[in-house]
C-alpha cells in the first residue's frame, strides 16, 4: 500500500528533452514546466487505479492489476494495451514511445521515465 494517496510534483529534471522527442506540443511543454502535478493513487493490493492532473487540467486515469494485461491512455488520448508489473518493488511498464517505472524511495513517488538515452526522473511529496 506503499503508493497509495495524493502526491504532488516536488522536482522534476529532463522534463523538457522527455517531452520533445516523445512529441508534447511545445505549449504544453512550456505550461507544465513548472507546473506540480498531482498524482492519486488508489491501491487494493495488486490492483490500482492511478489518476494524473496535468496542466492542462486533462486527467488520466489508468486502472491495472499487477500482472495482468489492461487498457491504458496517455496524455495525449492514445490507448494502448500494457502489463504493469512489479521489478524490486518498482511498478514498470512500456508505453508506446517510452519505458515508465514508478517507486518510493525515501518516503517519496519517484516516477522515471525511458525513451532512448533521454530520462524523466519526477519526485512527488505526499501530500
Amino acid at each position: 500500500m506503499a503508493f497509495a494517496g495524493k502526491w504532488e510534483t516536488e522536482s522534476q529534471e529532463g522534463y523538457e528533452a522527455f517531452c520533445k522527442i516523445i512529441g508534447i506540443p511545445d505549449d504544453i511543454i512550456e505550461k507544465g514546466r513548472d507546473y506540480k502535478l498531482i498524482t492519486e493513487v488508489v491501491q487494493n493490493g495488486d490492483e490500482f487505479t492511478w489518476t494524473q492532473v496535468y496542466p492542462t487540467d486533462k486527467r488520466v486515469s489508468n486502472k491495472f492489476v499487477i500482472g495482468k494485461e489492461c487498457d491504458m491512455e496517455t496524455i495525449g488520448g492514445k490507448k494502448f494495451k500494457a502489463t504493469v508489473t512489479m521489478e524490486e518493488g518498482k511498478l514498470c511498464t512500456s508505453f508506446p514511445k517510452y519505458h515508465h517505472t514508478s517507486e518510493i524511495v525515501g518516503g517519496k513517488l519517484v516516477e522515471t521515465s525511458t525513451t532512448g538515452s533521454v530520462v524523466l526522473k519526477r519526485t512527488s511529496k505526499k501530500i
